[in-house]
């Protein structure tokens, strides 16, 4: 399917995940870096660091650190906002976002110490209420042909223990507070966050195009003992209508099939800045998120990520040529978005 698409000249090829997936991407912003020019050159600039709010990247990225301002009339220059997702989507202007790819804070799975994060304290409803009313101002900023890709992790109900214990294996897994088992669920369920949240929006007025499972072939060990471990995660792509722009063509599956809805992707491993342990627990993979980005944006048009982490949508965006836009709550994590800005 390529709806509303127009066909691509002077395209490059290159390998998208030769060793595992075999995909190829096809995309003219990729030609400074298959000839081996430095990411910085698309732009033809280089990137310094952007500590306060008005301050720019030399390639024109803006930093906003407060939401008590006058809303954007035009997304001039790539930006990252930090505040709530909801309240700063009303700063962007209507119709002004080609695609999303985000990633929103999992429920019951991670504390990330912030003052009104999602999925710690409140309950699965809430949680799926708040992200839903954040889609509303998605919806807003999307254009009529945009698109959302909405990476959704699942979790078990925790018997009412209401905190998680360390884990060797994966210390970001540890929780001193955890939200209560969902009413009607039993312990040890798995509880069907993704589907939840998904239909959830789907009545809400979102169409719900494609279920994508996303299989880590190196995923985490787990301890248990009576059930399979999880080696997967669930990407939905959602449209504003049944007419959105796809680009079929820009990535290829294994021998150049039509891309299938099971995407092998590992996990990267986490890259610490100036040797300190910033990082942020739950990274996208750069090559999920430019997958994405490549197939339902156009060249000269805006990707958001409203719930922007660690910034792998906006790395993403920026390798591919898009202008982006991130929101991020957290200031520290805001901050680790302009260091790997700086050092990508």
């Amino acid at each position: 399917m390529k709806s509303q698409a127009t066909g691509k000249t002077n395209t490059v090829r290159e390998d998208f995940d030769p060793s595992k997936s075999g995909w190829h991407v096809h995309d003219k912003a990729l030609q400074a870096r298959s000839s081996g020019s430095t990411q910085t050159a698309l732009f033809g600039h280089s990137a310094q660091p952007c500590p306060h709010e008005g301050n720019e990247l030399q390639e024109s990225h803006l930093r906003v650190d407060s939401l008590n301002r006058m809303p954007f009339e035009a997304i001039t220059r790539p930006m990252v906002i930090c505040g709530d997702a909801t309240q700063a989507l009303k700063l962007l202007p209507e119709k002004s976002i080609q695609t999303v790819v985000t990633s929103p804070p999992y429920w019951s799975l991670r504390d990330y110490g912030v003052k009104e994060q999602i999925g710690r304290d409140d309950s699965l409803r809430s949680y799926i209420r708040s992200i839903v009313c954040t889609f509303e101002q998605i919806g807003r900023v999307l254009r009529d042909d945009g698109t959302v890709w909405l990476n959704v992790g699942d979790s078990y109900t925790s018997g009412n223990r209401r905190y998680r214990a360390p884990d060797r294996k994966n210390r970001a897994r540890a929780m001193a507070v955890r939200p209560p088992t969902p009413e009607g669920l039993k312990p040890k369920d798995l509880i069907g966050v993704p589907w939840r949240l998904a239909l959830a929006l789907q009545d809400a007025g979102w169409w719900v195009r494609s279920e994508v499972i996303w299989y880590k072939p190196n995923a985490h060990p787990e301890s248990v003992r009576d059930r399979p471990t999880k080696a997967h995660e669930t990407v939905f792509l959602l449209s504003k209508g049944q007419d959105y722009y796809y680009d079929h063509e820009v990535v290829k599956g294994p021998h150049e099939r039509r891309l299938r809805t099971v995407w092998e992707i590992p996990t990267e491993p986490v890259k610490r800045v100036n040797g300190k342990a910033d990082d942020h627990p739950a990274m996208m993979p750069l090559s999920l998120a430019r997958c994405c980005v490549a197939i339902t944006s156009r060249n000269d048009s805006v990707v958001l990520d409203p719930y922007a982490g660690s910034g792998t949508t906006l790395l993403a965006a920026r390798e591919l040529g898009r202008r982006w836009v991130g929101v991020e709550i957290k200031p520290a994590f805001v901050d680790l978005i302009e260091r790997r800005l700086y050092m990508s």
